[in-house]
């Protein structure tokens, strides 16, 4: 297993960054008997069928759709570098630097930027600057939330999901193994992901990235474990070397939560 560097997580995955995260009435209706309708824009007609059988079996054992609707504020502290807040229902995300005074309260669902900056106990006004702050904020919010919720997002808009192989994970748990690809989507489309899905729970235990889709080792693999149920769902902290911590699902965040830091 490749050693991996934390602090270069966010040059290394941006492949969430593809996609914005879609509300429910985003979403494709669903067919009758569908339970778990795919994003817009997800490539169904080059996806195995087999891999979306398996990837529907993922989300009901996540807490099952309806409960990953229905889930509005996620919480978390990745990897000691940032804190984040996110309101999945409204699109608002507020990210703090461990690292320096630096706080972010921006709209990742906005076409345009939009958002506070607050950096070293000075609100930022300065448009230019304003701006640069506000893409950092969305971008490590893309890098880290995908760190947390990936395996809710295997029918994302601009995925392509293929059953790749069976396969054990480093502890030896048999698993089927899909594979991630993408398409006409965000900074980095030629990313690539396999995830081994637990023959028997149908949880992820693991996953690979491919910086390009057509290399044949992986940049870096990692589990995916350590599962525990907050609110309606089931979420996973460990990645190995490090993990992720302060994980909460909320109902409720104090009322100012997205408009100051006061």
């Amino acid at each position: 297993m490749k050693q991996i560097i934390y602090s270069l997580l966010f040059v290394c995955i941006i492949t969430f960054g593809c996609q914005n995260p879609k509300t429910t009435s985003e979403t494709q209706a669903p067919k009758p008997t569908e339970v778990n309708p795919a994003a817009t824009g997800f490539n169904e007609a080059n996806s195995d069928e087999k891999a979306i059988e398996i990837a529907n079996k993922v989300m009901e054992a996540m807490g099952g759709r309806k409960a990953w609707d229905e889930t509005r504020y996620v919480c978390w502290n990745f990897f000691g570098s940032r804190k984040h807040v996110w309101d999945k229902h409204t699109g608002m995300a507020r990210v703090e630097s461990l690292k320096s005074d630096l706080k972010i309260i921006v709209d990742i669902n906005a076409d345009s930027l939009k958002g506070r900056v607050f950096k070293d106990g000075q609100e930022m006004t300065q448009i230019d600057s304003l701006k640069e702050y506000l893409q950092y904020g969305k971008s490590a919010w893309i890098n880290d939330a995908y760190w947390i919720v990936m395996p809710f997002k295997l029918k994302d808009s601009g995925v392509t999901l293929k059953y790749h192989k069976q396969d054990t994970t480093a502890t030896g748990v048999p698993c089927d193994v899909l594979r991630l690809t993408f398409e006409n989507v965000g900074d980095t489309p030629d990313n690539a992901y396999d995830v081994w899905v637990d023959q028997g729970s149908n949880l992820i235990k693991q996953w690979a990235y491919y910086k390009d889709n057509t290399q044949e080792t992986e940049d870096f693999i990692t589990p995916w474990d350590d599962y525990q149920k907050y609110g309606g769902i089931l979420l996973a902290s460990n990645r190995g070397r490090g993990s992720i911590t302060e994980i909460e699902v909320l109902e409720t965040v104090p009322e100012n939560t997205f408009n100051s830091f006061d």
